[in-house]
């Protein structure tokens, strides 16, 4: 009878055994491990995020030839607007630089944008994230932040040889100083606990007394504040963001790589 039990626990004690040896290793060994790891893991990420593309090549080469006529007069159009928006910005950067040269002040265009395709979504309760299919090979950067059309996506966590790891907005690991639209003063933001699922929202601390927020009046950071109450101190009150929808369709984003990461 004990030898039974002893044959029943003994791939408990064998997984016990292996969890008391991983953390009684050197940070070094853990980090190189992890590393290797997530390197020979990658081409299957990329692998599949590729195979995704060309299957939307082949089911969009399904449609119909009117159906393709109607989505390339919209993207005539398209094209045509974005086309105005590149030259307006083409002049607005060149008065901005006239600017700086007459008042003599320091150019802000310290970074790059490079564009990135998403080959991975990664949702939970504890962290939403989303893994890039560019790395070190294009000189991304661990901080850099993400953007898109909407706004803040989140900031890169890990950078590998051939992609790299976002933090999302929406992730409980995700932790800024941001500001109320037309307000100056600095309002701790943090992800929330949001669902795989469901709505992305984050939480706000140290809100300034005077700031209302409803969901019939919101106010803009990083999203769509849509309540404010008192903290439990009474000097600061604690609100709620509602984050852009969209957080968790993305399939291309920007990275706003620092020229000068040593500075940055």
């Amino acid at each position: 009878m004990p030898s039974r039990r002893l044959d029943q626990a003994r791939p408990f004690l064998t997984l016990g055994l292996l969890v008391v040896a991983w953390l009684l290793l050197p940070a070094a060994i853990k980090s190189f491990t992890r590393a290797s790891f997530f390197e020979l893991t990658a081409p299957v990420t990329v692998s599949a995020s590729y195979a995704r593309d060309l299957q939307e090549y082949w089911s969009l080469r399904a449609h119909s030839k009117s159906d393709l006529i109607v989505a390339g007069r919209d993207l005539a159009r398209l094209n045509a607007q974005y086309s105005l928006s590149v030259q307006q910005n083409s002049e607005l950067r060149a008065q901005v630089e006239r600017l700086e040269q007459l008042l003599r002040l320091p150019s802000y265009t310290n970074f790059r944008s490079e564009h990135a395709r998403v080959a991975r979504r990664d949702f939970s309760a504890w962290w939403q994230r989303m893994t890039l299919r560019k790395g070190t090979n294009h000189g991304i950067t661990v901080g850099a932040p993400v953007v898109f059309s909407g706004g803040v996506v989140g900031r890169v966590t890990e950078v590998h040889a051939y992609t790299c790891v976002v933090d999302l907005i929406s992730s409980p690991t995700i932790r800024i100083a941001a500001f109320v639209e037309n307000d100056d003063r600095p309002i701790s933001f943090q992800g929330g606990v949001n669902p795989a699922f469901g709505p992305a929202k984050g939480v706000l601390e140290f809100v300034p007394l005077d700031i209302h927020a409803t969901p019939a009046a919101p106010r803009r950071l990083l999203g769509e504040v849509t309540k404010t109450e008192p903290s439990t101190d009474g000097l600061f009150k604690t609100g709620e963001v509602s984050l852009d929808p969209r957080l968790s369709t993305l399939t291309e984003v920007t990275i706003l790589v620092p020229l000068d990461p040593a500075g940055s």
